[in-house]
């Protein structure tokens, strides 16, 4: 999937109904208080991660925290709607059974609409915990950067070669 690809999904993805997302659950036993915190949906986002090519993250969450180039936030269920751009750098959220999880992102952008976190980066990885998460995306994202590099490199090349072809068209009587 492509970033246009990408960027279709998301922006359309926001256009949904965001209680299409969220509806409660038919089973009585999400109900029943002694479940620990499932089925307390008014205290949950659904956290939607997505890359280029794949769909990192769709879960439930309670809360979620990210980096933005101001500084960090926390997003809770009932806080507003919201719109950030993100910093390279860790994105966790907390699982409804109580878990922390961590991400990795490249810059992007964040954006909440009800009880939805929409999540679009061009880089993405996940981790099991924060000190291999660090080390993961330090590697995962030189690489990135690394191939990129070498990608403008040849595509400045067959630039300069075709500059030089076409002047020497036009100084031959082209």
């Amino acid at each position: 999937m492509g970033d246009t690809e990408s960027a279709v999904l998301f922006f359309d993805d926001l256009s949904s109904d965001p209680a299409s997302d969220d509806t409660p659950s038919d089973d009585p036993a999400s109900d029943d208080p002694t479940q620990g915190r499932k089925g307390l949906d008014v205290f949950r986002m659904r956290l939607k991660v997505l890359l280029p090519s794949e769909i990192l993250v769709d879960a439930p969450a309670l809360k979620v925290t990210a980096e933005a180039v101001n500084g960090y936030f926390t997003l809770l269920p009932r806080h507003i709607d919201f719109v950030s751009a993100l910093a390279p750098g860790i994105l966790s959220y907390e699982t409804p059974e109580g878990e922390s999880v961590y991400l990795g992102l490249d810059e992007g952008i964040l954006v909440k609409v009800g009880s939805v976190v929409r999540v679009s980066a061009r880089h993405g990885v996940r981790g099991p915990d924060l000190g291999d998460l660090r080390r993961t995306v330090a590697e995962s994202f030189e690489i990135v950067d690394e191939r990129e590099r070498r990608a403008r490199s040849a595509t400045a090349r067959m630039e300069a070669g075709f500059v030089r072809r076409f002047m020497d068209v036009q100084s031959h009587g082209g």
